[in-house]
């Protein structure tokens, strides 16, 4: 099983337009420090799904047929706007398993072309693709969002992003899945109030000491969380490590 991030940074990617701080200024002279939208690709035994799809060049990454479908964590713009030209396609399905959101994004749910949004996953809820298995966990952010714990080939992962914080029961069913990798939300360096929609370095570890994956992995990083790892990188612990785009794990 294989989960390449294909994005790792917040809304407002890196380096942030008009910004010259530290972060933003090295990312514009080098390409791989760039961020784009916070998104993945899971990859197990022939099946291969896209998680969320903010990316804007999808038509051009991924050929008709060569996913299965996508899992949306939520539909907020910078995880779903990718949709809003995919729906267009033709000759095929794309099946679309997220949360219920009786808003959704834009006018997808009016005008879906292809994109079949027919099966929301309800909380807690395993679905089986071949070798894949799939169960949706409750996040807490400003929309109805989905994290997802994803087994196949002997490896547990779970991708949560975005959140702040983790629900109680959320919390509890993932203590009880050793998990080998952890995928989690972190979006600021640590802030001295807690944050309303996503967490901060503080959260995030409180997050992993609460869940112990074997290693943990930040992603949907913002430019200040970038800014300050500049300098302070060395204060993380050793198994937790800072995503870049094109990451696989």
């Amino acid at each position: 099983m294989h989960l390449t991030l294909l994005g790792t940074g917040d809304a407002r990617q890196v380096p942030v337009y008009g910004c010259d701080c530290p972060a933003c200024a090295v990312a514009r002279s080098d390409q791989r420090l760039r961020r784009l939208p916070c998104s993945a690709l899971i990859e197990c035994a022939g099946q291969r799904w896209l998680i969320d799809t903010g990316l804007t060049d999808l038509t051009e990454r991924f050929p008709p047929r060569s996913f299965n479908g996508i899992l949306q964590t939520h539909y907020h713009a910078d995880h779903a706007q990718g949709l809003l030209h995919l729906r267009w396609g033709q000759g095929w399905v794309i099946p679309v398993h997220g949360p219920v959101d009786p808003e959704g994004f834009s006018d997808l749910y009016k005008h879906p072309g292809i994109l079949d949004f027919s099966r929301p996953f309800a909380a807690f809820e395993t679905r089986q693709f071949g070798a894949l298995s799939v169960t949706a966990v409750p996040l807490m952010h400003s929309k109805p969002t989905l994290g997802y714990l994803l087994e196949g080939e002997g490896r547990r992962i779970a991708y949560l992003t975005d959140t702040v914080g983790l629900p109680e029961p959320t919390r509890d069913f993932l203590q009880r899945q050793p998990l080998d990798v952890l995928v989690l939300d972190c979006s600021m360096p640590p802030q001295p109030q807690t944050p309303r929609n996503h967490n901060d370095l503080n959260l995030a570890l409180a997050c992993i000491a609460e869940l112990q994956p074997q290693q943990a992995v930040l992603t949907h990083i913002g430019h200040t969380l970038d800014a300050w790892l500049l300098d302070e990188a060395h204060q993380l612990p050793a198994r937790v490590i800072v995503a870049h785009d094109g990451m696989v794990l």
